[in-house]
C-alpha cells in the first residue's frame, strides 16, 4: 500500500467502495456497471482476526471468500484494491487502511454496505463524520425486513414473540400462503418434527466442495494470528464462491430437505449433519440470497419433492428466526451482549476449548465444532448452552466461545440466539422461556447416552448424568425468578413435587459437580 505522499487530497480520484468479509454477494446492485472511477476496496486486517479467538477455518474460509471475489470482480473488469493480511503496508485496521487508501488514490469519495455488526456499523460511522471526503452508506441488499423491521412489526405488544413477527413476514412476501390462509391450513409444523433418528433414512452425501488452501493457511499462520480449532487447510469443505453455495443448496433441496423436518432436531454421535443445509455461511456471507433460499424450498413443496412440514420447518429458521434474532440485535443495541438477567458468572469449563470430556453429548459437539467449525441449532442449544447455563456459566464468555467457534457466527446472529435464546441473559426480550432441560431430552432426541459413562437416570452419585441435578438445581436456584412464566410452571410443579431431602442432595450434588466441571 503506497502511503507516500501527505498532499491533501484532490477530490477528482476515484470512489472507494468498501467491502467487509460477510459483504460477498457478486449480484450487489454496485456490481450492474463497469465505473472506471470506482475501486472496490476488501481487506484482510487483524482487528477482524483478533477482536475474539475464531475457529482456524472461519478465519480461511472467509478470506479465501474474499479472494475468490476479488478475483470474480477483476475478471468482469472492475477496479480491486485487495489489502493481504501479510501486506507490510496495512494498518491491520479498517480505518486506519482507508485512512492510507483515501490519500493513496485522492479519492473523491468512500462508500460502504451497511455493516451488519453494531461495532463495525458505529466505527465506520465515526471515521466518516471526520474523513476528508464525502462518506456515504448503503443497503447491503440483503435481507427481507429493514433492521427496525422486528421493532415495527411488533410495537405495541408487550413481549415480542418470534411467530407474530414470522406470520406477518409470511404474508408479506407470500411465501408458503394459499391465498390469505397459510398453505396446509396451519402456519407452524413443529409437532410434526420432533422425531429422533434411528439410522433410516440414511444421511445424504455431503455435498460440500473441498478446497486446498495450504498456501493461504500458511500466510495466516506467519501473520501471527490466534486461532482454534482444527483448519483442514487440505480440505476445507466451506463453498468460497456463489457458484459453489448454489450447488450446495440444490444438492440439499434434492436431497436432505425431503427429510428435514422430522429430524431437524435429532442428535446423533455418529453423523454430524443428518440433513441439515448447512448453508448458514454461505448466507452470512451473502454468497445466496434468504429470498433464493426460501423460494427453492417452496418450489420442493408444490413440485411435490418435499412434504409441506419439512419446508415450513426449514422456511422458519430462514424468514422467521434469522430476521427476527437481527432486529432484535438492532433494537437492544449497544449493552446487549454486557446483559447477564441470571447473573451468572462461572467461567465456562475447560474441556469447551479441548472437548476432552467424559460426557458423551457435550464430547461430540465440541468435538466435531473443534474438528468442522459447525454444529446445529440442537447441539448448541439443547447440548453446550443447556449445559452452560446449568452450570451458571458467565454468559459474556459463552458469547465470545460461540462467536469464535462457529464458521457461521456473527455478532448479528449469535450474540441474540447465543444470550437470549441459550443463556436468558437478556431475561427474556428474546425466548419466552430458558431452555433448560435434564438427560431425559438429550436420550430422548439422540444416542449419546448409550456409550457415555454418566447414567442418565440418576440424580445423584458418582454415576448420574451432570445434566439432572443441574437442572434441578438451576429450577430451585431461580424459582422465584420464573413463577409467573407460564411455560415454566409445569417443569416447576415438578419441583415442588419432590421430597425436600430428595432435593437437598440433588442440589448437594449440584454444587459439587461445579466446583469440579472442569475434570467432568
Amino acid at each position: 500500500m503506497n502511503t507516500a505522499t501527505d498532499a491533501p487530497p484532490a477530490r477528482d480520484g476515484p470512489t472507494l467502495r468498501l467491502l467487509l468479509g460477510d459483504q460477498l454477494d457478486p449480484l450487489h446492485p454496485w456490481f450492474g456497471e463497469r465505473r472506471a472511477d470506482v475501486v472496490y476496496v476488501l481487506m484482510e486486517v487483524r482487528q477482524e482476526t483478533d477482536y475474539v479467538r475464531h475457529h482456524a477455518q472461519k478465519v480461511l474460509a472467509i478470506f479465501a471468500a474474499m479472494r475468490a471475489l476479488a478475483q470474480q470482480l477483476r475478471a468482469n473488469g472492475h477496479r480491486v484494491r485487495y489489502v493481504t493480511i501479510d501486506d507490510p503496508s496495512s494498518r491491520q485496521t479498517l480505518t486506519g487502511n482507508l485512512d492510507a487508501l483515501t490519500r493513496h488514490y485522492r479519492a473523491a469519495a468512500v462508500e460502504y454496505q451497511h455493516p451488519d455488526e453494531w461495532r463495525l456499523d458505529a466505527l465506520l460511522r465515526e471515521w466518516g463524520a471526520d474523513a476528508p471526503v464525502p462518506v456515504r452508506a448503503v443497503d447491503s441488499a440483503h435481507f427481507l425486513a429493514p433492521r427496525d423491521g422486528v421493532t415495527r412489526a411488533l410495537a405495541g405488544h408487550r413481549q415480542w414473540v418470534m411467530e407474530h413477527f414470522y406470520r406477518r413476514m409470511r404474508r408479506q412476501h407470500r411465501v408458503l400462503m394459499d391465498g390469505d390462509a397459510p398453505a396446509g391450513g396451519q402456519w407452524n409444523f413443529d409437532a410434526d418434527n420432533r422425531q429422533p433418528w434411528r439410522g433410516e433414512p440414511p444421511e445424504p452425501p455431503d455435498p460440500r466442495p473441498c478446497h486446498d488452501q495450504q498456501a493461504l493457511w500458511r500466510t495466516i499462520e506467519a501473520a501471527g494470528v490466534a486461532t482454534i480449532g482444527d483448519p483442514q487447510a487440505d480440505t476445507l469443505r466451506w463453498p468460497l464462491t456463489r457458484a459453489e453455495a448454489l450447488a450446495q443448496l440444490d444438492a440439499f433441496v434434492a436431497h436432505a430437505l425431503p427429510h428435514f423436518g422430522p429430524y431437524q432436531d435429532a442428535l446423533s454421535h455418529t453423523h454430524t449433519r443428518l440433513f441439515h443445509s448447512q448453508l448458514s455461511f454461505a448466507l452470512n456471507v451473502k454468497l445466496l440470497h434468504p429470498r433464493e433460499v426460501i423460494a427453492r424450498a417452496e418450489a420442493a413443496w408444490r413440485s411435490g419433492d418435499a412434504p409441506l412440514a419439512s419446508v415450513e420447518g426449514f422456511v422458519r429458521q430462514i424468514l422467521g428466526w434469522r430476521e427476527y434474532v437481527r432486529g432484535v440485535y438492532w433494537a437492544h443495541m449497544p449493552g446487549y451482549t454486557a446483559r447477564n438477567a441470571l447473573g451468572h458468572q462461572r467461567p465456562l469449563p475447560r474441556w469447551y476449548w479441548d472437548g476432552q470430556t467424559r460426557m458423551a453429548c457435550l464430547r461430540a459437539a465440541i468435538g466435531q465444532t473443534l474438528a468442522g467449525a459447525y454444529a446445529h441449532h440442537i447441539q448448541r442449544l439443547m447440548v453446550t448452552g443447556n449445559f452452560a447455563l446449568l452450570l451458571g456459566c458467565d454468559p459474556a464468555e459463552v458469547h465470545r466461545w460461540y462467536l469464535g467457534v462457529y464458521i457461521d457466527a456473527f455478532e448479528w446472529v449469535e450474540a441474540p440466539n447465543t444470550l437470549g435464546m441459550s443463556q436468558w441473559a437478556d431475561g427474556g426480550l428474546m425466548a419466552t422461556k430458558p431452555y433448560v432441560s435434564s438427560a431425559s431430552y438429550l436420550q430422548r432426541m439422540g444416542d449419546h447416552c448409550r456409550a457415555c459413562p454418566y447414567d442418565p437416570r440418576q440424580r445423584v452419585g458418582e454415576r448420574a448424568c451432570p445434566f439432572n441435578a443441574l437442572y434441578w438445581d438451576f429450577l430451585a436456584r431461580q424459582r422465584e425468578r420464573l413463577a409467573a412464566n407460564p411455560r415454566m410452571a409445569m417443569m416447576l410443579r415438578q419441583l415442588d413435587r419432590m421430597e425436600p431431602e430428595t432435593l437437598a442432595a440433588t442440589r448437594q450434588h449440584a454444587e459439587a459437580l461445579r466446583q469440579r466441571a472442569d475434570a467432568l
